[in-house]
């Protein structure tokens, strides 16, 4: 029987006693999301999991959708970090955009068939904030070393067609439980994959991490990813 691997967010062994293995550079997700996790697991990175405690609410000063994704994911990678000592930590925050407004995670169940029966037949905007934080320890002569902190981010942004979609079905895929803790109230990766009829641009991104633009960013922020994703400093591949 194949043993179980092991579970989601976790660092994995590698190598033995007799056969020395560069040890990887400390990578944190500042996500409780399992879909992140598990978009970072398939890219081959290792990194362990920390939630921020933060209220996900939009900044009174912030203008665009842009700005919210932004500033949320800037705040959780600050939280995370701020009681860390070295490493990187990589922050996501997504949520919609229809007709000039924003589409967060539903309320309720009504609030799910709402957002949905608004959706349906309509082209929608996935928008997902990138932070990366790196800490970093910095000599300073005569005193203790410093901490040196470098934050990329960048915005990735996705358009959402959904085919028209009958009120009863809406209903009962909302009755699933699915939408309700997902941003624009569906999971595309889940039950309502079947009813989207376009997408332009990244995939990832709408499932909550888009794994280009992570990275682009990682490589900025001077993280060694491993050969088969290795970057140029300035996210070109080389």
């Amino acid at each position: 029987m194949r043993s179980p691997g092991p579970p989601p967010g976790t660092h994995k062994s590698v190598g033995s006693a007799s056969e020395p293995v560069a040890r990887p550079p400390s990578l944190v997700l500042a996500s409780g999301s399992p879909r992140r996790a598990e978009l970072l697991e398939r890219l081959g990175l290792r990194f362990r999991v920390i939630a921020p405690d933060i209220e996900e609410t939009p900044p009174p000063d912030a203008e665009t959708a842009e700005e919210v994704v932004l500033s949320l994911a800037r705040e959780k990678a600050l939280k995370v970090a701020a009681g860390l000592k070295d490493g990187w930590v990589l922050a996501a925050d997504t949520l919609g955009e229809f007709d000039g407004e924003i589409l967060g995670k539903p309320r309720d169940a009504d609030d799910a068939v709402e957002m949905l029966g608004r959706l349906a037949g309509n082209t929608h905007r996935v928008l997902t904030g990138m932070a990366i934080l790196h800490v970093g320890k910095t000599e300073v002569k005569g005193k203790k070393a410093e901490l040196n902190w470098d934050l990329q981010e960048g915005v990735s942004t996705t358009r959402v067609s959904f085919d028209p979609i009958p009120r009863a079905t809406i209903e009962a895929y909302v009755a699933t439980g699915e939408p309700l803790d997902k941003a624009g109230a569906y999971a595309i990766q889940g039950g309502a994959e079947p009813y989207i009829g376009r997408i332009d641009g990244s995939w990832s991104n709408v499932v909550g991490l888009p794994t280009g633009l992570t990275l682009r960013l990682l490589a900025r922020s001077g993280y060694r990813l491993p050969p088969h994703l290795r970057l140029g400093k300035d996210g070109v591949a080389e």
